[in-house]
């Protein structure tokens, strides 16, 4: 027995779309909401009449006649005068006998009702409303054509959803990326109204529609008689139990589905403000744990007590409270919207889990998706693009619209704009720029619901320290040999160009970042691509200074280094010469550092404070080196210090060159081949900071530059100094022979 919102929703619809009807005076959501449900009547009235289908034009005319009477007071708070004259005509329009003789008359007193109904203002903030409204209406007469084969009803859900669309496309303001979530939902169900789809679809994608068009997810708990939801739900149990005694698990299946997406889904916003934990657990169990019981098509007593034991004692538990909450004179809507958002990483361990391994199902399906729509099967590229929201996305939005309301609703933006794209035949890149965009929103969904742990963190700190000390050590150095040697020739007279020099550098480098922080702007795939760029320029950087450091880690090859620098600047004698080689050599520096902390904050997201403090204490570190050298001279460590930097550049390469290649993997540009199970699948924020991804480039990639490095690291350290020592042997032997 099919059971729905018809019968359980007053007939006054705008009862289910007014968030404030508790204070406003007069109520201009009713007020306006109303007045254009009753001109949508007579506008269908007129349709009819004119087609001559005397007896739809009646119904019509008593529908809008009804919905006007059974809100007269607050009509009239709004506007008294012309509620009136509206509902002395609408009256005596009943009392007329419609026929071929009246027809014009009746036509007439139409038409003057309607252009009364003309001259009630517009509100564009109210039109979400009013259309909801409308949906509504859609949803009560679609149900009632379903049930009882009633051809009229048909015909006003189909009215109203035509005229819904038209207000929502010619009268509301909503920002680009939610008009396309809307569209998508709202085209959808008009197609499904006007293919006579099955009701239980046009009613799930009818609460979408509703919710996006309201932004917020209290559609159905104001003026809904909720009590009659928790019992049809519990109705429906019952069904679903006798079923599994009859042996179907194939209608016990559709039963629970409907109970589910039909019914508890217009309860759970007002749950979730009473017990977010509960309304979680009751999701679970009504749409996973009870529909996996029925595929396995375990024992009906198996079902059952799950059923008896779980589900409905904990919807008793909601319901309760609930009423409680209602009667200590909260209202549903205006707490939900005072609601704070719940931290970073609050889920529970249980929801990251699932989260992770959810997204892991989504990119599969938006990676079919995209096959799919390359060989020209739109349908099911459409197929996958949709499940891949609604079968799998709403696992990672359940504990993510807690945290993010505003970023889970831009992420469903997403999912209808492909969905749209894939609709209207839209280019393979467009496509493409869609998925990568969605792939990002689900790396961020997962450091949202994740949060930053705390490995990520200390690998971040760690990370911006080894950056800004692996590229401020060398300038530190030559700065300081270049001041020392300046002192102790006494010629004091350049330092100060060398102070110009630095600080025009700095200034340089502050220009460089603002300039490729907030100047250049790239969005879409070609932010994707400068990202990739970017790691793998930073990769090579740190691959050439690494073995530049490794050849001079010897403390006699760098001073013989620096000396060549100071000796050739103090014989120019022009000032400019050390005014230019203290900017370059910090500039060089700088410049790199930009590139590389570019790089480093697009996988550092959420733990920019920790990147901050690295670079804090790198600066401080420099500044305790420059004082150690002015102060030690060659007895500080350098051997140590230049080992230190390589193994840090060495490991930020490698972590960069492993990001570098998965974002040429989101691109399409390098293939992806899976080997989750085989690698661990890391937080994401520990993959982000260490480049290691569960894929076969990225590994290869990585373990082959660290290969170069060992085996570098192996000739320079060892196997070199072995030869130059065995060819000094050599040549000195052969020197005393000559002798």
């Amino acid at each position: 027995m099919r059971r729905s919102l018809f019968g359980i929703v007053a007939l006054t619809a705008l009862m289910l779309v007014i968030p404030n009807a508790y204070s406003a005076e007069p109520d201009m959501v009713t007020y306006l909401s109303i007045s254009e449900i009753t001109q949508t009547s007579i506008t269908l009235a007129e349709q009819s009449l004119e087609d001559g289908d005397f007896d739809s034009t009646k119904k019509y005319i008593e529908f809008g006649s009804k919905q006007f009477s059974n809100n007269l007071q607050k009509l009239r708070d709004a506007d008294t005068s012309l509620t009136d004259e509206v509902h002395i005509s609408l009256i005596d329009l009943q009392t007329k006998e419609i026929s071929t003789e009246n027809r014009s008359s009746i036509l007439s007193e139409l038409n003057r009702i309607n252009e009364l109904l003309d001259t009630v203002p517009e509100d564009p903030e109210i039109t979400p409303n009013i259309i909801v409204a409308h949906l509504i209406i859609v949803d009560q007469q679609y149900e009632h054509f379903e049930s009882n084969d009633d051809e009229f009803s048909y015909q006003m859900s189909l009215g109203f959803m035509e005229r819904a669309n038209q207000m929502f496309y010619s009268q509301t303001d909503y920002g680009e990326r939610q008009k396309i979530e809307i569209e998508s939902f709202f085209n959808d169900m008009f197609d499904m109204v006007q293919n006579r789809d099955p009701y239980a679809s046009i009613a799930s994608t009818n609460v979408w529609v509703q919710r996006d068009l309201l932004g917020t997810d209290v559609i159905g708990t104001i003026g809904l008689d909720s009590t009659n939801l928790y019992s049809v739900i519990r109705d429906l149990y019952t069904d679903l139990m006798i079923e599994l005694d009859n042996g179907d698990y194939k209608k016990a299946e559709q039963i629970g589905i409907e109970a589910y997406l039909e019914n508890f889904e217009y309860l759970e916003p007002e749950i979730e403000v009473a017990d977010a934990e509960l309304l979680y657990q009751l999701e679970w169990d009504m749409r996973e744990e009870l529909r996996t019981m029925i595929k396995n098509r375990e024992s009906p007593d198996t079902i059952k007590s799950f059923l008896v034991d779980s589900i409905i004692p904990r919807l008793d538990i909601a319901q309760g409270k609930v009423a409680e909450l209602k009667a200590s004179g909260v209202v549903i809507a205006d707490a939900l919207a005072m609601k704070e958002k719940k931290p970073m990483g609050s889920a529970t361990e249980g929801q990251k889990s699932d989260v992770r391994d959810e997204i892991d199902v989504i990119r599969e399906k938006l990676m079919a998706t995209e096959i799919f729509y390359e060989l020209g099967d739109t349908q099911a590229a459409y197929t996958s693009a949709r499940s891949a929201y609604l079968d799998s996305y709403e696992y990672v939005e359940i504990p993510l619209r807690a945290i993010a309301p505003d970023f889970t609703l831009e992420v469903e933006f997403q999912f209808a704009t492909l969905r749209n794209q894939i609709n209207e035949g839209a280019p393979m890149g467009d496509i493409s720029d869609t998925v990568i965009a969605i792939e990002r929103s689900l790396d961020e969904s997962e450091r949202l619901v994740s949060g930053t742990g705390t490995i990520a963190p200390m690998i971040a700190f760690v990370s911006s320290f080894a950056i800004i000390f692996r590229e401020g050590l060398e300038s530190v150095l030559i700065l300081g040999a270049i001041i020392t040697y300046l002192e102790a020739s006494r010629n004091h007279k350049f330092k100060k160009y060398v102070h110009y020099g630095i600080v025009l550098a700095i200034g340089a480098t502050a220009v460089t970042w603002f300039i490729a922080s907030y100047i250049i702007e790239i969005s879409g795939v070609n932010r994707e691509l400068i990202e990739a760029v970017a790691a793998l320029s930073a990769t090579a950087v740190l691959f050439y200074v690494s073995f530049w450091i490794l050849n001079k880690i010897e403390h006699k090859r760098w001073m013989e280094f620096v000396k060549a620098k100071v000796f050739q600047a103090s014989t120019t004698g022009g000032v400019m010469v050390f005014v230019l080689l203290s900017f370059f050599t910090v500039y060089r520096e700088g410049f790199e550092t930009v590139l590389f902390y570019q790089a480093m904050f697009g996988f550092a997201k959420y733990m920019e404070l920790y990147v901050g403090l690295g670079f804090i204490l790198g600066i401080l570190s420099l500044l305790g080196i420059y004082f150690g050298f002015r102060k030690l001279g060659k007895r500080l460590p350098l051997r140590a210090l230049f080992g230190l930097t390589m193994g840090i550049g060495a490991y930020l390469s490698i972590a960069f060159l492993g990001n570098a290649i998965r974002e040429f993997q989101v691109l399409d540009y390098i293939p992806y081949t899976s080997m989750l199970g085989t690698i661990p699948r890391l937080d994401i924020n520990v993959a982000t900071m260490t480049g290691i991804y569960p894929t076969l480039e990225t590994t290869v990639g990585q373990i082959v530059l660290l290969s170069v490095y060992l085996i570098a690291s192996l000739y320079v350290l060892v196997l070199r100094p072995k030869r130059q020592k065995a060819l000094a042997t050599m040549r000195k032997s052969r020197a005393e022979v000559n002798e």
